[in-house]
């Protein structure tokens, strides 16, 4: 049996929090546990407040002393506390609970739910801003014993604890109200996150659905909407497509970052990386054991017309990680954001590969007019990183290369250019494949819209293959084509 979605006015305009919670509490058959752990009771709280609750809460607990949480949900090999392997064993062990101590035969018509929270808020020194997991398991359907579940990652921005408990509870009531009420429309359910907060009080950096009425939700496009609706800066997907949490695959370590649109990846690109990365681990101040190479597209190079193509950010995205790669998505158009990005994850050396159009524009005052300091403010953020550049040379139409030694930027940037390049934040790529230098992404891009031969040659291996297994990026099988012509 399927909850009622329908409701008066009242409901359909942006209900206030209380408004929110009266209405889960009055519907009768919605009843579950709500278990936090470390920022107070603060989203059962607005239920109790609400009125109504005892309908609805079967339980309310937080198991903030260790041992007893370890009792509980067992201990955590890392040791830790705040993770998303610690939340769904909260949710996993609340639902059992209550799958076990209430018999189906007694409450046929109940829609269980557990709602769950492990969160650290701002430190006394207020170093640390604080983060969390939140999520929620439940049913819509009392007959279907598959469960639903929605769990996100949040980040703290505002720097008083008790601001920071009163934005989770307002938060997780949002995700409870979405979850039971707005689940056939995930993309706005993820915005509704937001109603009554602001994005300068917390950010979502990473979410994730599952469960029968979440079948069709690709979590990477959910992902993006992060993105687009500024919830996040970044969104990261690991090789095998999933969505990850940047801070688990950045956290101290050595980082390389290779910037393009991959529409598609081309050797050049692989060949880019391979070098550069290469290079990078022979530096004295790199890991091999603790660097992580990261792809990364910017959002405004997912633009088409002022608009995000999504199936066009699914077609690259997918085929880099089919490659192996790990997949950032971001809306830093300059590099200098990237690189504050990274370093709120780690003090170690990084290294940017890229081609030398990108580090000309690197150079072009235009883009950091928004700065008080301009420019030269951009580069003291950028530069003055433990940061090397690795720059892979250009050929033009005449067979000229260019490289960091002969590249032209604006007369005014030239002392400072030199100041860079001569320090050694600039190296070039010397080790390159020249039989590739004349590939370029969107001479591919034409040859497979004009349904044109060779382009195959111009890609890593097994790219092709699946661009048209997928029909990617207007790829139509050559008996298509002469079907339409036919007709």
């Amino acid at each position: 049996m399927e909850i009622s979605l329908k409701g008066d006015k009242e409901f359909d305009d942006v209900p206030s929090i209380k408004t929110k919670a009266l209405r889960i509490n009055l519907n009768e058959n919605i009843y579950g546990t709500f278990a936090e752990i470390g920022a107070g009771q603060e989203t059962v709280r607005q239920f109790f407040r609400a009125g109504g609750g005892s309908g609805t809460i079967a339980k309310a607990m937080s198991a903030y002393d260790k041992d007893f949480s370890d009792a509980i949900y067992g201990v955590e090999s890392d040791g830790r506390y705040v993770t998303e392997a610690r939340l769904l064993k909260m949710l996993n062990h609340e639902i059992n609970l209550m799958e076990k101590r209430l018999p189906r035969d007694k409450h046929p018509n109940k829609l269980f739910f557990s709602f769950a929270n492990t969160v650290a808020t701002i430190d006394f020194a207020k170093k640390y801003k604080g983060h969390g997991w939140v999520g929620i398991r439940y049913q819509i359907d009392a007959d279907d014993p598959t469960y639903n579940e929605i769990s996100l990652h949040l980040r703290f921005k505002e720097n008083d604890a008790r601001l920071q408990q009163e934005t989770l509870g307002i938060l997780g009531t949002n995700l409870i109200y979405g979850a039971f009420y707005k689940y056939k429309e995930p993309k706005k359910l993820l915005r509704y996150l937001y109603d009554h907060l602001d994005q300068d009080q917390l950010e979502i950096d990473t979410i994730n659905f599952s469960g029968p009425v979440f079948k069709n939700v690709d979590n990477r496009l959910m992902s993006l909407q992060l993105v687009k609706n500024g919830m996040t800066d970044a969104v990261m997907f690991a090789p095998d497509g999933n969505n990850v949490l940047p801070a688990r695959i950045l956290y101290k370590k050595n980082i390389l970052a290779l910037r393009g649109s991959f529409r598609p990846v081309t050797k050049v690109n692989i060949d880019m990386f391979q070098k550069s990365y290469d290079m990078f681990i022979k530096e004295n101040k790199v890991d091999v054991n603790k660097t992580q190479v990261v792809f990364e597209i910017t959002l405004s190079n997912l633009r088409a017309e002022g608009e995000i193509n999504e199936q066009d950010f699914m077609d690259r995205a997918k085929l880099l990680c089919s490659l192996g790669h790990t997949v950032l998505i971001s809306n830093f158009q300059e590099y200098y954001r990237l690189v504050e990005y990274f370093s709120q994850y780690t003090k170690l050396r990084m290294g940017l590969a890229m081609g030398v159009n990108n580090l000309v524009d690197i150079f072009d005052e235009k883009y950091y007019r928004h700065l008080s300091g301009g420019i030269l403010e951009a580069f003291g953020k950028l530069f003055f990183k433990d940061l090397r550049v690795y720059l892979y040379p250009m050929q033009d139409e005449h067979g000229e290369l260019t490289t960091s030694e002969n590249l032209k930027v604006h007369p005014r940037m030239k002392e400072l250019y030199k100041f860079f390049k001569y320090n050694g934040k600039v190296v070039d790529i010397t080790d390159y494949d020249s039989n590739i230098l004349n590939v370029f992404s969107r001479d591919v891009l034409k040859k497979i819209a004009n349904n044109e031969n060779n382009w195959e040659t111009m890609l890593p291996e097994g790219v092709s293959k699946l661009i048209k297994e997928k029909c990617l990026f207007g790829y139509a099988p050559q008996e298509a084509v002469t079907d339409i012509k036919n007709n």
